[in-house]
């Protein structure tokens, strides 16, 4: 039920650290906890820095990480309540484990400009979302060349999730994948193998649309489909101390 008292509402900033070229988490993540101010009284805005990237190629993503402290330092400067990455596969094609080195960088630079800001990174939410639905096996499906899929599937396994299937749609061009129509998910997901999956991760790029197609593949599936916007939102959620719900988003939010 909506409350109508806006007196009691709690404003909180979210802070995005945003690829040059990523047009949707700056709609899915805002859509989302609009959708929960719906139900409960908390209120959000919503604030970005972006870091330069067109192309989604190990170089180009090497060099944007290198952009992310300046990032931080900017949204600390806006005393958000907490800032995470928006972008996934930057962080996991760095190496195993390293949205903890991510995460550590982004406290001390938040503490060196006098923020007390929360911090996270896509990449380790997917991860936190995972475990929180209890998934020990799934499928999923990335825009990325085939050799960056890999590298994400080998990521997630060596999180203690093993990977069953993958599709790769082999996008290079970042604005390309956020242009594509989230529906077409819902056939394209057929092809996965899901049988014996806790779990599936209908867009594990931040950049592919997902959100409409969320609670319906999940219905058609019979299984928790999520993805990684989905996953962010749940540990932010998490770290505010916020009852983690939001409907029509699938079980993670349910």
């Amino acid at each position: 039920m909506a409350n109508p008292d806006h007196r009691l509402s709690r404003l909180l900033r979210i802070g995005q650290i945003v690829p040059s070229s990523n047009t949707t988490m700056e709609t899915e993540i805002p859509a989302m906890l609009r959708a929960r101010e719906q139900h409960f009284p908390e209120r959000f805005t919503f604030h970005s820095s972006r870091m330069r990237m067109q192309k989604v190629s190990a170089e180009e993503l090497a060099a944007m990480n290198k952009e992310g402290l300046r990032c931080a330092a900017e949204l600390a400067d806006a005393r958000v309540d907490l800032m995470s990455t928006a972008c996934l596969v930057a962080i996991m094609a760095q190496g195993l484990g390293y949205h903890r080195q991510v995460e550590e960088d982004f406290k001390r630079v938040a503490a060196e400009n006098g923020a007390r800001s929360k911090v996270m990174t896509s990449a380790g939410a997917l991860i936190y979302g995972l475990k929180k639905l209890g998934a020990k096996k799934i499928s999923l499906m990335a825009p990325y060349m085939r050799p960056l899929t890999d590298k994400v599937a080998a990521y997630i396994e060596n999180e203690g999730i093993e990977v069953l299937d993958r599709i790769s749609f082999e996008i290079p061009d970042n604005l390309e994948v956020g242009r594509r129509d989230p529906m077409r998910l819902l056939d394209e997901v057929k092809r996965l193998k899901i049988a014996n999956a806790d779990a599936v991760v209908l867009s594990v790029c931040v950049q592919l649309q997902s959100l409409p197609a969320i609670q319906a593949a999940e219905k058609m599936l019979g299984v928790p489909v999520t993805s990684t916007s989905v996953c962010t939102v749940r540990n932010m959620l998490d770290l505010l101390e916020l009852e983690p719900r939001v409907p029509n988003c699938g079980a993670l939010l349910a």
